[in-house]
């Protein structure tokens, strides 16, 4: 980060929550209009997944399982 973006951010976080949200908003317009100007978007709307998206999945499926399902006798017969 740019030192006056990292100030921005420190005067910003000083301001009451409510100015905050405020700021956020204006930021959050500017960036969905310049994206919409360029025809662009956040969200990818393609229904497809990639080979990177199903590694994701995977990986984070099996994390998950991992941590909810403790090492048993049970489960590996």
């Amino acid at each position: 980060m740019t030192q006056l973006l990292e100030e921005a951010i420190k005067q910003i976080k000083q301001l009451p929550e409510t100015e905050q949200d405020i700021i956020a908003r204006l930021i959050l317009n500017a960036l969905e209009n310049n994206l919409a100007e360029k025809n662009l978007s956040v969200i990818d709307e393609s229904h497809t997944w990639t080979e990177e998206d199903q590694l994701d999945i995977t990986s984070f499926s099996l994390q998950y399982a991992a941590s909810i399902f403790p090492e048993s006798d049970e489960i590996t017969q």
